[in-house]
């Protein structure tokens, strides 16, 4: 039951990992970045099958069925340390996929195509503007095409009805950058994941010595040794 609620846990991480990467996977070059969320996804589909297994070998207290239960159990554990290990890889990529591939989406803006969608939602979404601040958007095709000296109305902070996005009013503009903002958000994402794969982890550790004592205990046989005077 333990590893079936596991089973649970784990497939919530791994989809909540997978839902906030897609929503901006445009700024993301590495295409195997989703990779530990995967894994993660693949171990809690497979914890949830065996243990129906582990529980019936358990309550039969089978040799047979606990070694096989314990060998699916040290699988699974190598999958989980594997997954946290390219956790830690990806996290450190991160900052340096968003740093390269963010100013030529902002590049690509035109306020029609789908990259203008995307990043509309993100500086929405993030309270942002611009690569490192507000003023990138000035040395922008879009910026010089349109000849407004505006901004984007998604650069506007919330709430404001009036906003034109104009840079005569940096005070109704959102002035972050949004490259910070989404490399420490997909950070902590990861790093939440991650911290959860190792929980797992250290409870399959457990699990397996507990399977271990259950399968090297000695049986009894019923008989009891009788003595003479």
């Amino acid at each position: 039951i333990a590893f079936q609620a596991a089973a649970a846990g784990l497939s919530y991480v791994g989809g909540y990992v997978i839902n906030t990467y897609k929503s901006y996977d445009n700024f993301l070059q590495d295409e195997y970045a989703l990779l530990p969320a995967v894994i993660i996804i693949c171990v809690a589909i497979v914890m949830f099958i065996i243990g129906l297994i582990g529980c019936c070998a358990t309550l039969r207290e089978s040799r047979v069925g606990l070694g096989l239960f314990l060998a699916i159990i040290l699988i699974i554990f190598i999958a989980e340390v594997s997954a946290f290990v390219l956790g830690f890889v990806y996290r450190e990529k991160v900052k340096t996929d968003v740093q390269d591939t963010m100013r030529s989406v902002f590049e690509k803006y035109d306020g029609k195509n789908a990259e203008s969608t995307v990043l509309n939602y993100l500086q929405e979404q993030l309270h942002c503007c611009g690569v490192r601040n507000y003023s990138d958007w000035t040395s922008t095709q879009w910026f010089n095409s349109t000849g407004k000296n505006s901004v984007p109305l998604s650069c506007c902070r919330q709430g404001l009805s009036n906003c034109t996005g104009s840079l005569d009013q940096p005070q109704e503009l959102n002035t972050k950058g949004c490259a910070g903002e989404l490399e420490s958000g997909l950070q902590s994402v990861l790093s939440y994941a991650m911290l959860v794969i190792l929980g797992f982890a250290i409870v399959k550790f457990f699990g397996m010595l507990s399977v271990c004592v259950l399968t090297c205990k000695r049986e009894d046989t019923g008989y009891q040794p009788l003595y003479s005077g």
